[in-house]
């Protein structure tokens, strides 16, 4: 059986549907994870070799498991969990969950589809009865989170700060977009205005658009304002990011950029200014756009 590098992560997310593991995925693949969600179970020893293989010196693999899966491959679980430690890594599970009226709450919410629903059980079975399937991988559980009280943004400075998944030393970085008329979000490090820049709001092609997208991008990039102030906030950041660093207490960093709606001008920031951390030698990086995410 092939041996996968010694300094291989695999993380499995497992939990309730609706406590957070979109979320979790979603952040593991900013902090540069190879994610694979509903990935059936049988199929772990050999998504592991082949996603280390081919002569890979590192992998981060994240693996969303859950009730998707047939029961009978949650029980047998442990065994392909064996499979992997044979192979020399060290799977960790974290497992999230939330409240029963909270799952309700967020369901109601998003008009989501329970993913029990196709057996024709009210949503509050439906819960109740994914909560008894998954008792197995709770059990199995490193890390179980409860997300009840927590939203989005906290979920994933959880992911990233807490879970212990790399160096204890390491720094993890984090740009945000925000509209300002929802506020300004309060645990951010460094806050910069982007209202001042053209909006591309008012253009109706790039209207529907994001500042994730090419077409957004290109045009902030072309207007002299919109390259004048991504320049000199990067080099205050270059400055200062650093010396932050050193500073042994920290754990994360985050830099929020805010504009009128948080779809165009800080978007775009926040994406521009995140590749750049990565060119220049920071190796956790997220990004989170709270209007759009």
């Amino acid at each position: 059986m092939a041996i996968v590098p010694g300094n291989a992560t695999l993380v499995i997310v497992s939990g309730m549907s609706g406590s957070g593991k979109s979320v979790a995925l979603k952040t593991f693949e900013d902090l540069g994870y190879y994610c694979v969600d509903n990935l059936p179970a049988e199929l772990l020893p050999q998504f592991v070799r082949s996603a280390t293989g081919d002569g890979a010196t590192s992998a981060k693999l994240a693996v969303g498991i859950d009730v998707r899966n047939s029961h009978s491959d949650l029980s047998n679980l442990p065994a392909w969990l064996s499979a992997v430690g044979e192979m020399g890594l060290d799977p960790r599970l974290i497992y999230f969950e939330s409240r029963d009226e909270v799952l309700l709450k967020r369901y109601a919410d998003t008009r989501r589809r329970h993913p029990l629903s196709n057996l024709g059980l009210a949503l509050a079975d439906a819960i109740a009865l994914e909560r008894q399937v998954l008792k197995p991988m709770r059990q199995l559980a490193d890390i179980v989170l409860d997300t009840s009280d927590l939203n989005v943004h906290q979920m994933r400075r959880r992911v990233i700060t807490e879970f212990g998944l790399g160096d204890d030393s390491t720094v993890s970085l984090l740009f945000e977009s925000f509209a300002y008329r929802r506020g300004v979000p309060a645990d951010a490090d460094f806050v910069f205005d982007a209202r001042c820049l053209p909006n591309p709001h008012w253009d109706p092609v790039l209207r529907p658009l994001s500042g994730r997208d090419a077409a957004v991008a290109e045009h902030l990039d072309a207007q002299p304002e919109a390259d004048a102030y991504a320049t000199e906030v990067t080099r205050f950041l270059d400055t200062w990011l650093p010396r932050m660093r050193a500073d042994s207490t920290r754990s994360y960093i985050t830099v929020a950029f805010g504009c009128t709606g948080g779809r165009h001008r800080s978007v775009y920031l926040a994406e521009r200014l995140a590749a750049h951390a990565r060119e220049h030698g920071w190796d956790e990086v997220a990004v989170h756009h709270r209007e759009l995410d």
